[in-house]
């Protein structure tokens, strides 16, 4: 269990905060400045220091120097961007802006904590190999899962990261896009410069403008002081604009000027500034289709498009699934403080065939959820939550019973044993049988549906023989 110290003046702030963070498993210590933090606490001892900049006394970013390497988050109003970026450059891991939403503290301090422990773990001497099955980040790119189309992306990753081009990512909600961002700021020569990060979606309308590109005070009612935009704030680091599909023509308009000629300018101001910054954009819609409809500015669909990345969905990588899911069960289980625990093998069959139509924020969703109502240290399937169709599990009912005669009964040798897993069993079942089963004999076997026995070839590389039985399955 994470142990967090909150550096707040402000009472409520401070009492909220710690409330919240309480109500999610976290260890809470607190104090109302940097003075009286050191005065009663280690502060080395804590596994994050959340600070706001102004306090009593000296400010928040002092806090950087005395949590000897501990990660600090500092918290700051908009009217403060610029401070909150320079505290960045002075140590600080992140800066949230107040008042801030509770998902989005949460999300960050969850972040912290994860690059915390994957820096630790690539800072630790490698064997020279690893069992199998044992979760694996790639150590520089921060990203865990070892398939072909992530090594691929990998590869693409390292290449990019050090050019200052403009790099689109694709992928569907919830595959990690921003994490893809993250890499490539960090591989980048902009690493000691701000990541400054901005979810589209999340900004109203009439707000997105102001908030990338800044305002002159007056410039529109309510507008009672200049503010930074965080396209500004970004100035010699990288910005990340996710679900760019959602960004107003008008921002677009703006955003291409920045591309075009390095410049921006505040909403109502006559005069433009030069800004250095590196877009990356991510997006699950097909932004080319929406040029076509005049829903994106075709002009700035080119100019994102220069490197373009895609993110593979879930379903798509194969075992990565089971190494991703026993990580984040560690995590949950440690952040609740709870034994280590490990799923059974119905639920690794469950999780590896399930197809994740929300990916890696839908996996992590049922894995916290099944680690909260879990009674013991074994996950079964029914704790994780998720709509599975009842013939996709009948597999493991059928591979743990004999099989009919002639095909697999006591008496021909082919009961599986208890040395063999579920998917070695399917594949050595389908080798042995498909040279004179047709597709609908073997799906009718193995107690699963034929859509289902195509999947499953596909995730275990077993391709169809077209010869014997399975050339005349027409069905």
């Amino acid at each position: 269990m994470a142990h967090i110290l909150i550096v707040e003046d402000e009472t409520i702030i401070r009492s909220a905060l710690r409330r919240l963070l309480e109500r999610n498993q976290f260890r809470v210590s607190e104090a109302g400045s940097v003075q009286e933090a050191q005065e009663r606490y280690d502060i080395p001892s804590f596994d994050l220091i959340i600070s706001d900049l102004r306090l009593p006394g000296a400010p928040g970013t002092e806090l950087i120097d005395l949590a000897a390497g501990k990660p600090v988050l500092i918290m700051t109003s908009y009217a403060s961007l610029r401070s909150a970026v320079d505290s960045m450059r002075q140590g600080a891991v992140d800066y949230i802006a107040k008042p801030f939403d509770h998902d989005e503290m949460l999300q960050a301090i969850a972040r912290i904590l994860v690059e915390r422990e994957q820096t630790q773990t690539s800072s630790e001497p490698r064997t020279a190999s690893r069992s199998e099955g044992t979760p694996v980040a790639d150590s520089d790119i921060g990203i865990i899962g070892s398939c072909a189309p992530m090594q691929d992306l990998y590869g693409k990753i390292r290449k990019v990261a050090p050019t200052d081009s403009t790099v689109l990512i694709q992928g569907e909600s919830g595959t990690g896009k921003e994490l893809v961002a993250r890499a490539l700021h960090n591989l980048s020569r902009r690493v000691k410069a701000p990541l400054i990060s901005v979810n589209c979606a999340a900004i109203p309308e009439t707000l997105i403008e102001s908030e990338l590109f800044g305002h002159e005070k007056g410039a529109f009612t309510g507008a009672s002081a200049s503010r930074t935009g965080l396209v500004e704030a970004a100035d010699g680091g990288t910005l990340f604009l996710d679900e760019i599909g959602e960004l107003p023509l008008e921002a677009q308009a703006r955003l291409l000027r920045v591309l075009q000629e390095g410049e921006i300018r505040r909403v109502g101001s006559v005069q433009s500034q030069k800004v250095n910054v590196r877009l990356i954009a991510a997006t699950h819609r097909d932004l080319k289709s929406l040029a076509k409809v005049g829903q994106f500015r075709e002009d700035l669909y080119y100019r994102l498009n220069v490197i373009a990345l895609r993110l593979p969905p879930l379903r798509e990588r194969g075992n990565d699934v089971l190494e991703i899911a026993r990580v984040f069960l560690a995590r949950q289980a440690n952040r609740m403080g709870r034994d280590p625990m490990y799923f059974s093998q119905d639920a690794e069959l469950t999780i590896r065939h399930y197809s994740w139509p929300g990916n890696v924020r839908e996996l992590e969703n049922a894995i916290e959820r099944a680690v909260i109502l879990s009674e013991k240290q074994e996950i079964e399937p029914d704790l994780l939550g998720i709509d599975i169709e009842l013939e996709d599990l009948d597999l493991g009912n059928h591979f743990l019973e004999p099989l009919d005669s002639p095909l697999g009964g006591a008496n021909d040798g082919h009961e599986p044993t208890e040395d063999l897993s579920l998917e070695d069993y399917f594949q050595h079942f389908v080798l042995e049988h498909q040279d004179h089963m047709t597709e609908t004999e073997l799906a009718r076997k193995l107690g699963i549906s034929r859509k289902c026995l195509w999947e499953r070839r596909q995730r275990l590389g077993i391709p169809r023989r077209k010869t014997g039985a399975t050339s005349t399955d027409l069905s």
